[in-house]
């Protein structure tokens, strides 16, 4: 792999590693972004990101679990390959919107159950539900102008 990827694809593993995942499960989506084919399999993935194929077995099934990435069939060959889901990244911006409204409607609940309590024992609450509402409401209108961006 040249220096330029390598580089890219552990930027890659340490940006996703920050975001929650395992490292190495970054670095097969990283090299995923960037190979060619786009469809690879365990023996290819292990060989280019240096891990182990139990490595690579896990990882990948918990990219798959997570929806990021997904198997594809090849014919006339019995090994499963994996390639970067199509429409992934715009499914994770749906699901992030749908934690907005999540943390948004909890914030709403302890708001309820506060109703009679001093302003100041309301103020954390209602800062989190006013934030989450703004941007609950502003993103969803920038991802609904992005899809019809897309489809123009």
């Amino acid at each position: 792999m040249p220096e330029e990827l390598l580089h890219f694809v552990e930027e890659f593993a340490l940006a996703y590693e920050g975001a929650g995942l395992p490292r190495s499960a970054g670095r097969i989506l990283g090299w995923l972004m960037v190979c060619d084919p786009p469809e690879q399999n365990a023996a290819q993935l292990a060989q280019v990101l240096g891990a182990s194929k139990a490595s690579i077995s896990t990882m990948t099934r918990l990219l798959v679990q997570m929806h990021l990435i997904e198997r594809v069939p090849r014919r006339g060959s019995r090994q499963a390959y994996f390639r970067i889901r199509p429409g992934t990244w715009s499914e994770r911006v749906r699901q992030g919107l749908a934690g907005l409204s999540l943390y948004k409607n909890l914030a709403e609940k302890g708001l309820k159950l506060l109703e009679k309590a001093p302003p100041a024992q309301r103020q954390r609450l209602e800062e989190m539900r006013d934030l989450y509402a703004f941007f609950e409401e502003e993103l969803q209108g920038l991802f609904e102008r992005y899809q019809r961006r897309k489809g123009a």
